[in-house]
C-alpha cells in the first residue's frame, strides 16, 4: 500500500507530505483547488509521462517521492530485484522533472530508466477514471482479466508451452524441407564431390606437413655437393691424416731424446689428427641427411597439386577441404535419409499439434464458462449504479485455425446501456459517466481474484448523485476491505464513508509579497470533516441543515463526526 506520498515545486504545490492508511482514503476540495495536480504528481512518481511544464514557476526542478510498504514476494519487488536494486524495507519510487523538460527516475535511491520505473509502479498502482485508457479499458488485456478472474493462469502457460513447441516443431520441419530440397538440386555434384574428396582423403595439417618436406628437400639438393668436396678433402684421398698420422709416429720416436723439445708438438698433431677425424665424421653424417629419394620428391609435389587443385575447384583454402567433405557427406546423407527424417518431424508436427489443438480447446470451454459467471457478477453489481438496464458482456471471438499463444480466443468486454440498443466495446459505447461505474463494478468483482495493492479513482461519481453515488461510495468501501484505494471525489456520500479524509484548497503563500498561490492538503478529523461534508452538499453557505445532513451521512458511515 502507498505509505506517503512528498511532492515538492510541482504546479501549485510548493511542499506537500501526505501519510497514508489502508482502507479507503478519499481527497475532496473546490473545484480548480489542485486535485488533479495531485494525481499528475502521483502519476510522474509511478513513470508518467514528464513535463517542464509540471515544475513550479521559479523553480529549476521538482520532484515527487511515493514510499510503499508491500509483502515481500510481491511482483513490484521481484521487478526491481531484476535490476539488482536492495529491496529491504519500504520500496521507494521518486521521479526528479526539470523545467527543461528532462527527468530522472530512481527506485531506492538507485537510478533506473522510466521504463523501469513504469514497470515497477503499474504492479503497484491503478488509476482509474473517465477517460482512462489502461486496464479495464484495454481490449489487449481483457483476455488476461478473464483467465485472472476464472483462475485459469496455469492453464494458459500451458497454452503458451504448447504454442512454443509447436512452433519449433513447424520451424525444424521446415527447416529440413529447405535443407532437403537444396541438396536434392545438387545431388549429382554431392554424390561426385564426396567420391572425389573421399579419393583425395586430405588429412588436417597435411599441406603444411608436405610443404616443410619439399623444402627440406630442396634445401638438401644444394648443399649436398659441397658436403661431398668437404668430406673428400678432410677424410678421402687427399686427406691430411695420413701425412699428419706418419709425422706423428717418427716424432713419437724421438720423443725420448728430447721431450721437452718434442712433447707440446706430439699433443698438437694428436688434437689436430682428431679433429679432422670427428670433422669427416660430422660431415659423412650430413652427406647420408642429406640423401632423398627423387621419386619421394616428386610423390609430395603430386599430392600437393592435387590438394591445391580441389581447394582451388571447391573455392576453400586447403585446410577448408576437410570440413568440406564432411559437411557434403551430411548433406548426401541428409538426402539419402530424407524421407526418414522428413516424415519424422511431420509426426512430431502432428503430435505437438494436437497437444496445443487439445490445451487450448479446454482452456477456450473454460473461458466460455468464466465469462458467463463474470458477466452474472458484474450484472448483480450494476441496479444500484443506475445502470439496472445495462448489460455487461464478455465478447469471446473464437478462430480454432488460429495457433497463438493466447489460444483460440479473443477476448473483449463489451456493453449495452439501454435494451434495443446495440452492444459495441466498452470504451466506445459507455458514456464517461457510464464508464466508471461499469469500472468499479468490474474492480469490484475482480479485487476477490487479485489487484494491485493500491487503486486509485479520479472522480468516478462526477455527474451522479443520491442513492448512485451511495453505491459507489459503498463499493468503495467494499474493495477497500481488500486493497487500498484512493478516491478523489465531489460526492458527500462517498467522502462519508471513508477511513481518511483529505482537504485540497489553495491559499497565498504566507510572507510573499508577490501574492503566490499554493496548494495546500490538510487532513480532516471530526468537526472539521463535518464541516467538509457539509459544504459538498451545501455549497458556498452551509447551513445547519447540511450540517445535519453531514452528520446523518457519517452516522450512517459508522463514522463519528
Amino acid at each position: 500500500m502507498l505509505v506517503q506520498l512528498s511532492i515538492r515545486d510541482i504546479v501549485l504545490i510548493d511542499r506537500l507530505d501526505l501519510t497514508f492508511r489502508d482502507g479507503l482514503s478519499v481527497l475532496t476540495g473546490e473545484t480548480g483547488a489542485g486535485k488533479s495536480i495531485l494525481l499528475d504528481g502521483f502519476a510522474l512518481a509511478l513513470g508518467g509521462r514528464g513535463d517542464g511544464g509540471l515544475v513550479r514557476h521559479g523553480e529549476a526542478q521538482g520532484q515527487v517521492s511515493a514510499v510503499f510498504d508491500l509483502p515481500g514476494d510481491h511482483a513490484a519487488r521481484k521487478l526491481a530485484e531484476a535490476q539488482e536494486i536492495d529491496t529491504d524495507g519500504d520500496l521507494i519510487l521518486r521521479r526528479v522533472q526539470y523545467a527543461d523538460g528532462r527527468t530522472r527516475a530512481f527506485v531506492n535511491d538507485q537510478p533506473v530508466s522510466v521504463q523501469i520505473l513504469r514497470m515497477i509502479g503499474a504492479a503497484i498502482v491503478e488509476i482509474h477514471g473517465q477517460h482512462d485508457d489502461r486496464a479495464l479499458t484495454d481490449p489487449a488485456q481483457h483476455r488476461v482479466i478473464l483467465d485472472g478472474f476464472a483462475g485459469l493462469e496455469a492453464q494458459s502457460e500451458s497454452v503458451v508451452a504448447a504454442s512454443e513447441t509447436l512452433k519449433r516443431a513447424r520451424q525444424a520441419l521446415q527447416a529440413q524441407r529447405l535443407r532437403v530440397e537444396a541438396a536434392r538440386k545438387e545431388a549429382d555434384f554431392l554424390r561426385h564431390a564426396v567420391a572425389e574428396l573421399g579419393k583425395l582423403a586430405p588429412q588436417p595439417g597435411e599441406e603444411e606437413a608436405l610443404a616443410a618436406q619439399r623444402q627440406g628437400m630442396m634445401q638438401a639438393e644444394k648443399v649436398a655437393r659441397d658436403l661431398i668436396d668437404a668430406h673428400e678433402a678432410v677424410a678421402g684421398q687427399g686427406s691430411p691424416i695420413s701425412a699428419l698420422s706418419a709425422v706423428l709416429r717418427r716424432l713419437e720416436r724421438r720423443a725420448g731424446q728430447a721431450p721437452s723439445l718434442i712433447d707440446p708438438s706430439l699433443a698438437a698433431l694428436n688434437t689436430a689428427i682428431v679433429a679432422l677425424e670427428e670433422a669427416g665424421e660430422a660431415l659423412a653424417a650430413g652427406m647420408r641427411a642429406a640423401e632423398y629419394d627423387p621419386r619421394e620428391q616428386e610423390r609430395i609435389e603430386e599430392r600437393l597439386f592435387a590438394l591445391r587443385g580441389a581447394a582451388r575447384k571447391y573455392d576453400v583454402p586447403v585446410e577448408g577441404l576437410v570440413p568440406l567433405a564432411q559437411s557434403m557427406a551430411a548433406d548426401l546423407a541428409a538426402l539419402d535419409d530424407s524421407e526418414i527424417s522428413l516424415g519424422r518431424l511431420e509426426e512430431d508436427l502432428v503430435r505437438a499439434e494436437a497437444a496445443y489443438v487439445g490445451l487450448a480447446g479446454k482452456l477456450s470451454a473454460a473461458r466460455q464458462k468464466a465469462a458467463a459467471k463474470l458477466d452474472a457478477a458484474v450484472k448483480a453489481e450494476l441496479p444500484p449504479l443506475k445502470l439496472e438496464r445495462a448489460r455487461f458482456i464478455t465478447r469471446i471471438d473464437s478462430d480454432e485455425t488460429a495457433r497463438g499463444p493466447e489460444g483460440f480466443d479473443r477476448v473483449e468486454f463489451w456493453v449495452e446501456t439501454n435494451p434495443g440498443t446495440r452492444p459495441g466495446p466498452m470504451m466506445k459505447v459507455a458514456s464517461g459517466g457510464e464508464l466508471s461505474r461499469f469500472m468499479l463494478a468490474l474492480k469490484v468483482v475482480l479485487a476477490e481474484r487479485g489487484s494491485a495493492p493500491t487503486l486509485v479513482f479520479d472522480e468516478i461519481d462526477t455527474g451522479v448523485g443520491g442513492a448512485v453515488a451511495d453505491a459507489i461510495g459503498e463499493r468503495l468501501a467494499r474493495l477497500a476491505g481488500k486493497v487500498q484505494v484512493i478516491s478523489v471525489t465531489h460526492a458527500p456520500q462517498v467522502a462519508a464513508k471513508a477511513a481518511q479524509h483529505f482537504l485540497i484548497a489553495k491559499s497565498a503563500l504566507a510572507g510573499d509579497a508577490a501574492s503566490r498561490t499554493v496548494t495546500r492538503v490538510t487532513g480532516l478529523e471530526d468537526q472539521a470533516r463535518r464541516e467538509e461534508i457539509a459544504r459538498m452538499l451545501a455549497g458556498a453557505s452551509i447551513t445547519e441543515e447540511a450540517r445535519a445532513a453531514a452528520g446523518r451521512l457519517l452516522e450512517a458511515a459508522g463514522v463519528r463526526g
